[in-house]
């Protein structure tokens, strides 16, 4: 009996391991050095404002896992979440 393989995304790998996406990323570093070289003065006076940017960012994206409905890691462990 044949097996069939059905083609999908399921096995695909992440686009930046593809061939494509190495080159892509090779030339933006390569890019982004450049530019950073002949800028660095102002690229590193706007580096306080990206850090301050950064944290609400990192708030935002972090903090997801939090939920208030008790599905959330405490609940596998049947403690109630704490207010």
């Amino acid at each position: 009996m044949e097996r069939m393989q059905t083609v999908g995304t399921e096995g695909a790998p992440p686009w930046w391991r593809t061939r494509t996406g190495i080159t892509v990323l090779g030339f933006a570093l390569v890019g982004a050095f450049y530019v950073l070289r002949e800028h660095w003065g102002r690229a590193l006076g706007a580096l306080p404002y990206l850090l301050i940017l950064a944290c609400p960012l990192m708030h935002l994206f972090m903090h997801r896992g939090h939920h208030r409905d008790g599905s959330g890691p405490d609940a596998a462990l049947g403690t109630a979440p704490r207010d």
